[in-house]
């Protein structure tokens, strides 16, 4: 059961922070597409504390994508204090703090998963997060740093102490980023070892991954990260393969362009359409994915800054 606050979700499928790729729109059409909870791009504390417009405007969140959690990211634990007391001035469900992210511009300033070279500082900058907010305080990381120091159930175990509410694994290491197999078989052991919910994150890719990752691991919740990009409708086939049994629901090209339409139209909604024409360009290769004359679509859809033009070549 994955339960943090108010949120009491049996095997919950949840939208993982994704760095331009989560803000409002999409978290929208996963939720409308039966994602139990969406998290908001991961957001740098030092921005937020020095009130850099660019990086506050990704706390901002609605009440249709509820629930949904802001993930901050920092390594300095008085920024991150602060950070964490922006965002629950927000009023989100939860706040979750990013101890896994691997990439190197986040790692070189000490945050995301460099938080794993020293296990007692993570404990320290996360119980202080926790003692600084009343909203559930959740985390995500990975195994380990290398596979010489994977200390995962340890890490677990202590942040559970320090007040953390729930946890979720990505199941490499920092030094595999993206490459190689995750290892589930972690999820048991930290079940195990804690009472707080466990989510299973890596390698889950399409619908048959989430229904795997449940009955192989136990786990409370699964999050789904690049298996979403572009292709949103892998909470509604989850859902539908572990309730029925298969997937029911033809995902063919009429329900992708009306999907991406959709996906569109809400962007346009928060950011203005010429902004918002201009940014989706990164989801078409997801969205026109097999379909006939995709690439050329494409190349088309990439010129275009008008949304009457992006739905009526779609539509033609």
């Amino acid at each position: 059961m994955f339960k943090v606050g108010k949120i009491e979700i049996e095997k919950a499928i949840l939208l993982a922070p994704m760095e331009d790729v989560t803000d409002i729109s999409f978290r929208l059409v996963c939720r409308e597409l039966g994602a139990d909870v969406v998290y908001t791009e991961f957001v740098n504390s030092e921005g937020l504390i020095r009130s850099n417009e660019k990086t506050h405007n990704k706390l901002k969140i609605i009440e249709e994508e509820r629930p949904v959690g802001i993930q901050i990211y920092g390594s300095n634990i008085e920024s991150m204090v602060g950070a964490a007391r922006i965002a629950e001035a927000e009023s989100p469900d939860m706040i979750d703090i990013n101890a896994g992210c691997w990439v190197k511009n986040v790692v070189g300033c000490g945050a995301g998963s460099a938080l794993l070279k020293d296990i007692p500082y993570l404990v320290e900058l996360v119980k202080a997060v926790v003692d600084s907010v009343s909203l559930p305080v959740t985390v995500k990381t990975r195994i380990g740093w290398d596979n010489n120091s994977i200390q995962i159930v340890e890490v677990a175990k202590r942040l559970e102490d320090v007040g953390v509410s729930a946890l979720t694994v990505h199941c490499r290491t920092r030094v595999m980023g993206h490459k190689g197999d995750a290892d589930w078989s972690w999820i048991p052991k930290v079940k195990e070892a804690v009472s707080i919910p466990i989510a299973l994150n890596g390698n889950v890719l399409d619908a048959s991954d989430v229904k795997q990752a449940f009955n192989q691991t136990g786990t409370d919740a699964v999050m789904i990260a690049r298996g979403a990009i572009g292709n949103p409708w892998i909470f509604l086939e989850a859902k539908e393969i572990m309730e029925k049994g298969y997937i029911h629901t033809k995902i063919d090209d009429e329900m992708k362009i009306k999907t991406c339409l959709r996906h569109l139209d809400l962007a346009i909604g928060v950011k203005g359409e010429r902004r918002a024409v201009i940014e989706h360009r990164k989801f078409y290769s997801g969205y026109l994915k097999g379909m006939h004359h995709a690439s050329k679509i494409r190349n088309t859809m990439m010129q275009l800054t008008d949304y009457n033009s992006v739905r009526e070549n779609l539509l033609e």
